[in-house]
Order: structure tokens, then sequence, then C-alpha cells
């Protein structure tokens, strides 16, 4: 695995009561460190390591923004293979190391899901799509088990031919405000698709906290970056991660 090299700057819900458990759901099992690098999945240890480390302090320079809250995160590349996925799975693992807080995955990218498939996971109960479409799909169906402790991911779902139409919808927005007031402690990371590939990037940027932009190291050129950070709120924009090779 290869670490991202910088990060550059520049009807009101019905709030569910709050409740302070790290994990609604027991680990049944969790990776080993070789099941940990077949997934492309960084893990604490002892050893300091440079992608490690790099996840850490992209996490840490986050949460120094959001005043001690939890907060929803946008991952969005600036265009396909440049590697959002990837540090969207990672800065979730690195927000998970910590035993006080959680984290959860929502891929956002119905088009070209990869979350599920890359951590071996078979969405037998359906994903978010399947929620967001069908108002009798219970949320506890679509939450699975990654084998990484206190992190969760809800998979893309079943696609058809509305895609991220479903992003605007009020379910999707009771959704996100359900998951993180029942769980103050824990992370949202929404794994979206590419700039690039339309507007559905722009519509997700609507419903995080926080925005972070992956550019392709040597694969995105300056004017691509720039046009793609012009989507979003500058108040939003955490920055770019300049993510090599994955």
């Amino acid at each position: 695995m290869t670490a991202p090299r910088t990060l550059s700057h520049n009807d009101e819900l019905e709030r569910p009561k709050p409740d302070h458990t790290v994990s609604p759901v027991v680990e049944r099992h969790t990776l080993t460190p070789a099941q940990l690098q077949e997934r492309s999945i960084i893990s604490n240890s002892l050893v300091p390591r440079p992608e490690v480390n790099a996840f850490r302090d992209l996490r840490t320079r986050l949460q120094a923004t959001a005043d001690g809250h939890n907060f929803v995160t946008l991952v969005a590349a600036v265009s396909p293979g440049s590697g959002a996925s990837y540090v969207c799975r990672n800065l979730a693992a690195a927000f998970a190391f910590h035993d006080t807080r959680s984290a959860m995955i929502l891929d956002c990218n119905p088009y070209h899901p990869s979350q599920h498939t890359t951590m071996h996971i078979d969405p037998v109960r359906g994903g978010l799509t399947d929620y967001l479409r069908d108002a009798e799909t219970d949320l506890a169906d679509i939450v699975y088990e990654t084998g990484v402790p206190r992190l969760r991911l809800i998979p893309a779902g079943t696609p058809d031919e509305f895609g991220g139409e479903y992003f605007s919808s009020f379910r999707m927005h009771l959704l996100l405000d359900t998951l993180r007031n029942r769980y103050p402690a824990r992370y949202l990371l929404l794994d979206g698709p590419p700039v690039s590939s339309g507007p559905d990037a722009r519509i997700l940027a609507d419903l995080a906290d926080i925005v972070v932009l992956v550019a392709g190291y040597g694969r995105d050129n300056p004017a691509a970056i720039a046009q793609a950070a012009a989507n979003f709120d500058p108040n939003k924009f955490a920055g770019v991660v300049f993510n090599q090779g994955v």
C-alpha cells in the first residue's frame, strides 16, 4: 500500500436519542495483518509506518476542525482511478483505531462500487440504494461487519437507472441524521463518485460537513484539480490528498 503525499488547504429531522455505545455490533471475527494487507487496509501497530502515519495525520487534522464533534466526510476523486476508495477506507480505519470511537463507510458510488469487493464482503442483504429505494428495508440489514474492530460498511447496493438521484432524497438525509446522532463517537465517511463523472459528488457534498478531494499523483493535472475543487463550498473543503498508485 502507498500513502497519500500531502493534504493542502485551501422539515427538521427527528433526532434519535444518542447512544454512547461505541459499536452496536459485537465483532464476530477480526482480520489478521495479512488479510488487512490483502484488502489494502492499514493497521495500528507499534512499528511506525509512513502510510499509517499519513492517515493518522489526516484524521487528526480533520478532527481539529470539528471541535470534538463527530462529522460526515465526503471523499471524492478528481477523476476515475485516482484512489478515493482507498483513501476513504483507510481514513475510516484510522478513525476506528481508538477504542472509544468508531467509523462507518457508506459506498456512495452506485456506478462503480468497490468497497464490498475489496473488503471481501458479500452484500447478501442489500445496501444503500436498496435502503433508499424501499421503505421496508431495515437499516440494520444493510450494515456489515468488516473484520476491522469498530469499522462498519454500508455497501452501495443494487444498481438501477436512478443511481445517485437517491442521494437527494429525504430518506438519505434522515439516514445520515440517524447514524450520526445515534452514535456520537462514530465518524461517517461517504465514498463518492469522481467529480468528473457527473453531479453526484456535488449532491453528496451538500450532505457532508467536510469534503476531501483525492487526486492521483502524476495523474490529475493542476487545472483538473482546481476545476474539481471549485465544485465544493470553500467552508467545507478540507483540501486535496495526492494519492500514489492505489
